[in-house]
């Protein structure tokens, strides 16, 4: 697993496809990480810095990113999947209305 000091070890990381399962990330700064296909299943994010943070295709299923600072709707679109993702409400209706399949239960398969 990625190891990382709490709230700027991550500015600017590159940790593609790195696995932070149930990680504690709140207040982290993960601004312009590269989160590529990292795994954040049920990470702690709130409060997060997400400015310029690239998401593609990363799984948030069950994180917590109520707060997060700087967060997108173009970033959440992104994302492999929001399924149980605690989101703030200025994200979750539009991108419910707009990308209803984030939302849906995943495969079981490399979560």
């Amino acid at each position: 697993m990625y190891e990382y000091s709490r709230k700027k070890d991550l500015l600017g990381a590159d940790p593609i496809g790195t696995n932070f399962k149930g990680a504690n990330l709140e207040q982290t700064n993960p601004r312009g990480a590269n989160l590529e296909k990292a795994n954040l299943k049920s990470a702690k994010l709130h409060l997060a810095n997400f400015q310029e943070a690239k998401l593609e295709g990363a799984n948030l299923q069950g994180a917590n990113l109520k707060g997060a600072p700087h967060l997108t709707i173009d970033q959440l679109s992104k994302l492999k999947t929001l399924h149980d993702t605690k989101l703030d409400e200025e994200f979750l209706i539009p991108l419910k209305e707009k990308y209803p399949a984030l939302f849906e239960e995943p495969n079981s398969n490399n979560q």
